[in-house]
């Protein structure tokens, strides 16, 4: 049990630093060019994505810690962690060239592979652990969300 607490709130201290480094591209730009767009009418105001993406980014974490403790000997629990760190880093990279470089075209292209990439994750995440898979569920609704919105902002702009 307690090695299983441990790898739980690794996942989670991992996800929480990666959307913690992520924030700093967003920040360079959500109150100055983020501000100019033009955005669909249901763009939800920015004070909700920080706690949006908290709530979501410990979930994720621990969802992979599930995972992680059913033991990493397992080629089934490599293989959904591997999907699960890729997603991680293309959430990072969109965050980076949605805020930090301002390419939303570029941004959806990631954003759209992300989504590929967390149902990959969902799939295998059911396999090892189905309440973890089920943790990803807002996860991937908000991402979905998201990218729409992101394809409104491209379009309108």
């Amino acid at each position: 049990m307690k090695k299983k607490l441990v790898k739980v709130g690794v996942a989670i201290l991992i996800c929480l630093l990666i959307g913690f480094l992520s924030s700093f591209a967003t920040q360079s730009s959500v109150n100055d060019w983020y501000v100019t767009l033009n955005k669909p009418s249901f763009n939800p105001p920015n004070w909700l994505f920080a706690p949006v993406w908290t709530v979501l980014y410990i979930m994720m974490g621990l969802a992979a810690g599930l995972v992680w403790a059913k033991g990493f000997h397992h080629l089934w629990v490599k293989t959904a962690l591997y999907h699960f760190g890729f997603q991680l880093l293309l959430n990072a990279l969109w965050s980076i060239v949605f805020f930090g470089l301002k390419k939303p075209e570029l941004a959806l292209i990631i954003i759209i592979a992300l989504l590929v990439l967390i149902a990959l994750t969902y799939k295998w995440f059911k396999v090892v652990s189905k309440k973890a898979a089920l943790l990803l569920i807002p996860y991937f609704t908000w991402v979905a969300f998201a990218t729409v919105l992101n394809y409104k902002i491209w379009v309108l702009n």
